[in-house]
């Protein structure tokens, strides 16, 4: 049975909310299969619909070029990484303490958490299947700015440890006033709905979900292992200055047969 848009429309906007809830709150541990799930019972609801493969970005033959320009995307953001890590003025904006200490770790984040925890999902429903069931009564602009307003508020929950996790990021999206969670949540709602309208110029001049696909995984996951870089060299930096205040380890004399007769 073929599903009306609204009604389509209305499961989606459901089972997003509940997923944010899910990921954010209550189970954040299965993030991975949860979000899976939900990309393909999106998919699926979408389908029902009458929307087509190439309607929601995933069409085989535009696939190919899909990976080529999210890959010449991806490059770029990787060089402006590389770059603000090494200057000092910017350095500080990667200082994250959500990044893992460890390499398996910030490794299972880069490789696994972002593609398929995070990326899979969002942008299956914001550059896929919201345009998809949005462009019948709002044309295809008006379907494009409110999934990145959507996405925008998608980040109201993630951004509620930004200001303890990474406080230079916190100030940047505040524009400089204290942060604080109420001013984090309405930076990333702002800062995201932003970029959520990068993931879509993309999406729609390479007529696939390919493209935002890697770049949203190049921002997110060369993010992590940035942090983890510059996480790791200024613990090195701190157990440097310590040891130098601590000073050199007492030497110990070794007692002549002449000590031990006097004692």
């Amino acid at each position: 049975m073929r599903l009306r848009k609204p009604t389509a429309l209305g499961a989606v906007c459901g089972v997003l909310t509940a997923v944010n809830l899910l990921n954010n709150r209550f189970a954040p541990r299965a993030a991975v299969p949860t979000s899976v799930v939900a990309s393909a019972l999106l998919i699926a609801v979408a389908r029902r619909a009458g929307t087509s493969w190439d309607d929601l970005g995933l069409s085989r033959t535009r696939a190919i070029g899909g990976l080529r320009h999210g890959a010449v995307a991806a490059g770029g953001v990787g060089l402006a990484y590389a770059a603000g890590a090494a200057l000092p003025a910017t350095r500080p904006l990667f200082a994250d303490e959500r990044a893992a200490d460890s390499l398996p770790g910030i490794l299972r984040q880069a490789l696994v958490d972002v593609p398929l925890g995070t990326v899979l999902l969002e942008e299956t429903a914001f550059r896929g299947v919201l345009p998809a069931l949005l462009r019948d009564t709002n044309g295809h602009r008006g379907a494009e700015l409110i999934s990145a307003g959507l996405f925008g508020l998608w980040h109201i929950l993630p951004s509620g440890d930004l200001p303890e996790a990474n406080p230079a990021l916190a100030g940047l999206t505040t524009a400089g006033a204290p942060p604080s969670r109420a001013k984090a949540a309405i930076g990333a709602i702002v800062t995201t709905t932003i970029g959520g309208g990068l993931f879509t110029l993309l999406r729609r001049r390479s007529g696939s979900l390919v493209a935002p696909m890697a770049l949203h995984t190049a921002f997110n996951s060369l993010g992590y292992l940035m942090a983890w870089q510059v996480n790791s060299v200024r613990t090195d930096q701190r157990r440097s200055r310590h040891r130098w205040r601590a000073g050199p380890p007492a030497s110990r004399t070794p007692r002549t047969a002449a000590d031990q007769r006097r004692r």
